[in-house]
């Protein structure tokens, strides 16, 4: 009887194991992803007004330095997305840190 008991009480705890593994399992929602990046119609001289702003507010812009991984491509548009979207990560995707002048935009496919 106690092996019988015991196989039992093994069961029922596999059975709540694996009710919970369901239920928890329907609550996951998949997050969907946000990158702030330059507009494509905004002017050079705009681009890099924000992008100096941008570096000098929080973003870190190390890597799209010339000796920085992310240098290349070489283009004030990829520099200002790397930087803008830079900022608008460390403010957590926060409402309004995604505008610079009306030079970035949310993109919701990865631009990289």
């Amino acid at each position: 009887m106690a092996t019988s008991s015991h196989n039992h009480l093994l069961l029922v705890v596999l059975a709540q194991v694996m009710l919970l593994v369901i239920v928890g399992t329907g609550r996951v929602r998949k997050v969907e992803g946000a990158w702030c990046v330059a507009k494509s119609n905004v002017s050079p001289t705009q681009l890099q007004t924000a992008l100096d702003y941008a570096c000098g507010a929080g973003a870190d812009c190390a890597p799209i330095t010339s000796s920085g991984l992310c240098f290349l491509p070489n283009t004030i548009q990829a520099h200002a997305s790397y930087a803008f979207n830079s900022y608008y990560q460390r403010k957590s995707n926060a409402p309004g840190s995604c505008d610079f002048s009306s030079s970035a935009t949310i993109a919701t496919t990865d631009p990289s």
